[in-house]
């Protein structure tokens, strides 16, 4: 298949459109490697292991949802180097789908609200949001915990009646919380929770998984 038709396949999947302000630049085509790919490779970040993995099993592209350069670069210290030359001197394309991925139909955000077991979900800003059988925070958290298969930290009244939940896959703590608060919801579900949050939070309870997760 050529690059190009394979790119337009991709962005059907998760449209560039639906990525935030910030991902400018970094989504799409990163690297551009052989024009024909046959065989394509994941992961969730570039790194040298993913890469030289790719690689070995022959792919032509590697798709991941995190990007090779997230902040500007003054200069290309060694691992930034031993990445770049990996992708070139092989010829290896890299894609990043990264919150066009999360929003898009089927995406992250979908997956996650199917994983935490939300009934008639909604988009909400960047995320989603549903009902869940009544329970209390504690119990929420715990079944968080179980379902996600990772450690979780939360904010709040453990005997909070918990019924609407909203989540943004990622770190969303600060982009959900006021879309959460008008929504209804009772508890905000996201990653890398700050104090400011906490702080701002109002009556939304806060459910913290690890981002990697």
């Amino acid at each position: 298949m050529k690059i190009g038709h394979l790119i337009s396949r991709l962005e059907e999947i998760a449209p560039p459109e639906l990525a935030e302000e910030f991902d400018h630049g970094r989504i799409g085509l990163i690297v551009r490697g052989s024009p024909d790919v046959e065989r394509i490779a994941t992961a969730l970040d570039p790194t040298p292991y993913a890469i030289g993995r790719a690689i070995g099993e022959g792919a032509r592209m590697l798709v991941t949802h995190h990007t090779l350069i997230w902040d500007p670069v003054n200069r290309i210290g060694d691992d930034l180097a031993l990445r770049l030359r990996l992708l070139l001197d092989n010829g290896l394309s890299l894609y990043c789908m990264h919150t066009n991925y999360d929003h898009a139909p089927g995406g992250v955000n979908d997956v996650l609200a199917g994983l935490i077991g939300l009934s008639d979900p909604c988009v909400f800003y960047g995320g989603r949001a549903g009902n869940v059988p009544e329970t209390s925070l504690r119990e929420f958290a715990r079944s968080a915990s179980e379902k996600l298969r990772c450690p979780i930290e939360y904010v709040g009244d453990d005997d909070l009646p918990v019924k609407r939940v909203a989540t943004v896959a990622g770190s969303g703590f600060r982009i959900g919380l006021q879309p959460a608060g008008s929504d209804g919801a009772d508890v905000l579900l996201s990653s890398e929770l700050k104090n400011d949050v906490i702080r701002d939070r109002g009556k939304v309870a806060l459910v913290s998984a690890p981002h990697y997760y």
